[in-house]
């Protein structure tokens, strides 16, 4: 008798290990809502700072793509960014943050903006779309939000770097700010001619973040579109680029520096 349950246990311990456990703070909701540009349904994270309820102030916001990997190890792939471990944390310069699903198989139509001849793509004005004219505009009526460009933020990492970058370029009255981390520039080149021939806010702020091992010239790449941007009247102090030697193409590199971000670009 003993045995058996010895061997009932390993095999719910087994289980436990199988399937990722929740790691959401409790200042994170989801709901469901309809994306019309995407003919979609996607699922939203929000987390609300935690003295939301007992103050009257309103928030900055910061849009995030590929919410699966960013608040709970249970949705994530290869593991999440720890957002809103860091956010519990934080006493001042509190902001909400909405996390967007990625469409799984339609990942890479709707974080492009432009159509590759090997991968597709292209649907990212779409993508942008949903977030500008259906999802802000909901999550602007449902909490205390502070609505300006100046205050609302783009952020994500390798697609999710470039929609964000191109987002902040080709909307400047809906986004201020942007968080590129390993920005997949490579998969749409178009961007940088894009970039050359837009007129820029000289009120954007970019926060790029890279690794040395990514591959895919992923330095030089980044290196390259910040001098685009400093000759089109960016300042030194509206842009960061963040090279750390070893970094890789990973959650856990992403997440290790979301707080520097977060709090450089909210200063």
């Amino acid at each position: 008798m003993r045995y058996a349950v010895l061997f009932f246990l390993f095999l719910l311990l087994k289980t436990f290990q199988a399937f990722p456990q929740n790691t959401a703070s409790e200042q994170v909701k989801s709901f469901d809502i309809e994306a019309p540009q995407l003919d979609a349904s996607k699922t939203i994270w929000v987390y609300i700072p935690k003295n939301y309820n007992s103050s009257k102030i309103s928030y900055p916001v910061i849009y995030m793509h590929d919410a699966q990997n960013i608040f709970d190890d249970a949705t994530s792939y290869t593991g999440e960014w720890k957002v809103d471990e860091f956010l519990d944390k934080l006493r001042t310069k509190n902001s909400i943050v909405v996390g967007i699903e990625h469409g799984n198989e339609k990942r890479i139509d709707e974080l492009t903006p432009y159509t590759n001849e090997k991968y597709g793509g292209g649907l990212g004005d779409n993508y942008l779309n949903f977030i500008k004219n259906t999802l802000k505009p909901h999550i602007d009526s449902t909490y205390r939000t502070i609505k300006s460009a100046e205050h609302t933020t783009l952020f994500g990492a390798s697609l999710g770097g470039l929609i964000s970058f191109y987002g902040v370029i080709k909307y400047p009255d809906t986004f201020g700010k942007a968080g590129v981390f390993s920005p997949s520039f490579w998969i749409n080149e178009q961007i940088y001619d894009f970039v050359k021939t837009t007129d820029i806010s000289a009120l954007k702020k970019f926060y790029f973040l890279v690794g040395a091992e990514e591959g895919q010239n992923m330095v030089s790449n980044v290196e390259r579109m910040v001098t685009i941007l400093k000759e089109k009247g960016i300042k030194e102090n509206q842009i960061k680029n963040t090279i750390v030697k070893g970094g890789r193409h990973n959650e856990a590199f992403w997440g290790e520096y979301f707080g520097d971000a977060y709090l450089w670009l909210n200063r």
